[in-house]
């Protein structure tokens, strides 16, 4: 590791250095991680997982579950733990000193990794609102979601719009995801949109082979790739299908709820399939004949930067989408429908764009990295001269 100047501390949200590994560093605080991981320009970073409570981790340990952590120099992993309340307190004033509580461990762990001045790059919006880490030489918030949009952490609404009101009233630089969640904090310090990107690596070279149950479905194939949660419009999903009975629509993700799916049971040119690893989906997204952005229509959801939409045009396929803010200008090869149960009358429009050329899905791939996208978010870290609020 070259020895680089910048000292960072970066924190998850909600979810540990283990799950970005478990799912294949896809999301972008995952990213974060590992870029922050590779930099040479920096000389020491801490990944920070959030709060654990400490009987949960000594359960862990005794059964040798954990991803393994990059062994070089500079690059440390901590776990802050607790041993009272599993689970964070509602009670205002309880969760701020339970935060500020977390913002000093952090600050005795880069003591501890010979750190001088860090600069603090936080995703979890309660830390950047209530920590208050005087150690930091700065601090940067990078919201990947609007939490006070977030249905299940509904109760923690308050504390989140508190968060966001101390984050805008302390100058604090934030990048997002979304022109909507930039809008929903209202900073008065820099504030960036950082949409989702792609790894170049995983959609270069020659098309892969064609998983065998992909290829077994009949097409033309229209793909929605994501957890099956109340994101998804079922229903919307199931007027298409019934109106298309020429088209097959797959869901690949996980079923987080079951129930969620009953809308389309039965129907037959609707295949639900388990999430695969990322080879798996690269190879069905570069042979998909169309994709789908089938999302409800929420203050979440108009809020998210949908990564998938990213991945489908890095695989080549045209994609045919609810019209949510974040989706627009996107791309030309995106068509754009008031409401899921809409996409029928557009499908025609979708397959007669075709899949793209090798020359124009590369070019996509190479204007959307995730280098592009983390440069953006390292120069609000760093304040570099050419950073603008």
């Amino acid at each position: 590791m070259s020895s680089g100047g910048h000292e960072v501390v970066f924190t998850f949200s909600y979810e540990t250095w283990d799950d970005a590994v478990h799912r294949g560093m896809m999301r972008p605080p995952d990213r974060l991680a590992a870029a922050l991981i590779a930099d040479p320009e920096v000389r020491e970073v801490i990944i920070a997982n959030p709060y654990r409570w400490l009987p949960t981790l000594a359960a862990r340990r005794a059964v040798a579950r954990g991803a393994r952590f990059p062994d070089l120099a500079g690059r440390h992993l901590v776990q802050p733990w607790r041993v009272r309340d599993r689970r964070d307190p509602l009670d205002p004033d309880a969760l701020e000193a339970r935060y500020r509580a977390y913002g000093d461990a952090l600050g005795r762990a880069a003591r501890r990794a010979g750190q001088r001045s860090p600069v603090l790059l936080t995703t979890h919006p309660l830390v950047a609102g209530f920590a208050r880490p005087e150690w930091a030489s700065r601090v940067v918030y990078f919201g990947r979601d609007d939490w006070t949009s977030y249905p299940g952490r509904s109760e923690f609404w308050p504390a989140y719009r508190e968060a966001y009101r101390r984050i805008a009233a302390s100058g604090m630089p934030v990048a997002a995801v979304s022109a909507q969640i930039v809008e929903r904090i209202a900073p008065t310090g820099p504030g960036v949109v950082v949409p989702n990107g792609v790894e170049v690596a995983e959609w270069i070279g020659p098309e892969p082979e064609v998983p065998a149950w992909f290829a077994a479905v009949p097409g033309p194939r229209l793909v929605y790739v994501g957890t099956i949660d109340d994101r998804l419009d079922a229903e919307g999903v199931a007027v298409l299908a019934r109106a298309r009975p020429d088209v097959s629509v797959v869901l690949l993700g996980h079923v987080a709820a079951p129930d969620h799916l009953a809308p389309v049971q039965g129907i037959p040119n609707v295949v639900v399939h388990p999430a695969v690893g990322r080879t798996e989906l690269v190879a069905v997204l570069r042979a998909a004949e169309g994709a789908l952005v089938a999302h409800r229509v929420t203050p979440l959801t108009e809020a998210m930067s949908p990564l998938k939409a990213y991945e489908y045009l890095a695989g080549g396929a045209p994609v045919l989408s609810v019209d949510l803010p974040p989706m627009r200008d996107v791309d030309d090869r995106v068509l754009l429908v008031p409401r899921v149960e809409d996409f029928a009358g557009a499908v025609d429009e979708l397959l007669a764009l075709g899949r793209a050329d090798e020359e124009r899905r590369l070019r996509f791939v190479a204007e959307n990295s995730w280098e592009s996208r983390h440069r953006a978010v390292f120069d609000l870290l760093y304040d570099r001269a050419n950073v603008s609020g």
